[in-house]
């Protein structure tokens, strides 16, 4: 058995800023730095290792013990509802859920009174959890990317997506008409191993 700590990082921004928050508490990896295509890169104080994993896959890889920690997006964890411990809001990496629909099409905001409003969205578990809350009844079209193009072309009403600045939705010629949640990044722990590790994991937390 290793006492080394494994954590799971989802790739691009977020994994430099979780970089950043770790070189704070005297964490660094000089080979995450190089260019690589390397998915596994080790601290260089040998006490941790870091993975690079898709965001979506960051809550699955810990909730199963392949990493003891993780840092992902609240807007991920409430998507696949995974079973772990979520000890710390880091603060950064902010975003909010919202629904949009295209600036020119003049459609009734009071979802209430649609018969079917179809929802294109990445974020299939949050939508439907959203809307039937509400008692909207809504069908939801699930997507994988360019979500911003399904109201325009007509495939949907409205999109439930993660906005930042807003710009792409600009661009496209959509705008934010309800805000679900705001979103920031969190730090989350296997259940075994925040027993197992209990004094690593609360040095980092």
């Amino acid at each position: 058995m290793t006492n080394k700590l494994t954590i799971a990082l989802p790739k691009g921004r977020l994994a430099e800023l979780s970089m950043e928050y770790f070189a704070k508490l005297g964490i660094t990896s000089s080979e995450m730095e190089k260019e690589s295509r390397k998915l596994v890169f080790p601290s260089d104080c040998g006490n941790y290792e870091f993975i690079l994993v898709r965001a979506s896959d960051v809550p699955v890889y810990v909730e199963h013990g392949a990493a003891d920690m993780g840092v992902v997006g609240k807007d991920t964890l409430l998507e696949y509802g995974s079973d772990v411990y979520e000890p710390k809001d880091l603060g950064f990496g902010y975003c909010r859920m919202c629904i949009a629909k295209a600036k020119d099409k003049d459609i009734n905001l009071n979802f209430e009174e649609w018969g079917n409003l179809r929802v294109a969205t990445k974020f299939e578990n949050v939508a439907k959890d959203y809307f039937k809350k509400k008692g909207i009844n809504a069908e939801i079209i699930k997507l994988y990317g360019s979500i911003e193009l399904a109201p325009i072309l007509g495939l949907s009403d409205v999109i439930v997506d993660i906005v930042s600045s807003g710009a792409t939705l600009r661009e496209n010629g959509l705008e934010e008409v309800v805000t679900l949640f705001e979103s920031t990044a969190r730090m989350i722990v296997n259940k075994a191993s925040m027993k197992l590790y209990y004094d690593k994991v609360k040095k980092l937390i």
